[in-house]
């Protein structure tokens, strides 16, 4: 079991939003090792059918179970929604995705009772955290607002609470969800680029409902669960001296294409990113 347990955790995402995931994890877990893969070269999932999406999520899944994982996480929101069941029922490890640690969490602290979730086009299309939400509460209501244009911006840089452009965009689909849902009082940032963007979505949400509105973070929730898991299955690896390495020791990267990633991926991971290695799937 000891042997078992030293296996890595693979991540993968459309993208390197998913390194919000590799961050919350390495933070929480310090003793876990990650193979994290960025498939950078078809990015992005969000517009994408639900068929493509799973065939892209088995090609990651396959490379990942490649490097001995343990464990298979799945940071993006798009690809938990339209891939997840199907890993789950194929795979000798365990997978988790985005949609259920958020929702699990957006249904525990809301007092209202109504919730919102703020997804790509496809994560929103595919109805995910809404069936995943009213499992958990049937008497939950849900609003669902898709934000395009969120992802771009946080690829931009642009994600500062003082940049105008940043404030402009999430007010206006803000805007549209207060007039919908006047007492909502959670919102579920279902996306993984979301998190870097949580100073202006919370000062926006703060502004327009008037009242405390609580915000999801995928990310730090799915490492949450990745630790529970880990845990029910016996896997999860002591803290020790031994084992407590600085974070970008005990991660690998992988992409499908290089372009940019270097500019972008640090903001996601928090810190200098290890040398990323190119892969073809």
């Amino acid at each position: 079991m000891a042997a078992d347990r030293s296996r890595p955790i693979g991540v993968f995402d459309s993208g390197v939003g998913g390194l919000t995931v590799v961050s919350a994890v390495l933070s929480r877990l310090p003793s876990e090792r990650i193979v994290y893969l960025g498939d950078t070269a078809r990015v992005p999932y969000g517009t994408r059918s639900a068929q493509t999406v799973l065939r892209y999520s088995r090609n990651a899944a396959r490379f990942l179970l490649a490097h001995d994982v343990k464990l298979l996480l799945i940071a993006c929101n798009t690809a938990s929604a339209a891939a997840l069941p199907g890993l789950r029922s194929e795979l000798p490890v365990g997978v988790l995705g985005a949609v259920e640690p958020g929702a699990e969490a957006a249904a525990r602290v809301t007092d209202s009772g109504e919730v919102g979730v703020l997804g790509t086009l496809a994560t929103i299309r595919s109805g995910a955290y809404e069936r995943a939400l009213l499992a958990l509460r049937p008497s939950l209501k849900i609003h669902l607002q898709p934000c395009p244009l969120l992802v771009p911006l946080v690829e931009e840089g642009w994600n500062d609470p003082s940049d105008p452009v940043s404030d402009l965009v999430v007010r206006r689909y803000l805007t549209d969800l207060r007039a919908r849902a006047p007492v909502l009082d959670t919102l579920v940032m279902g996306c993984t680029h979301y998190p870097l963007l949580r100073p202006t979505l919370a000062k926006v949400a703060e502004e327009l409902w008037g009242h405390k509105v609580s915000l999801v973070d995928s990310a730090e929730v799915m490492a949450q669960a990745t630790e529970r898991l880990l845990s029910e299955q016996g896997l999860l690896l002591p803290k020790s001296p031994e084992t407590e390495l600085h974070p970008t020791e005990r991660l690998r990267c992988f992409v499908t294409d290089e372009a940019r990633v270097a500019d972008v991926a640090a903001r996601f991971l928090g810190q200098k990113l290890p040398q990323v290695e190119l892969v073809d799937l």
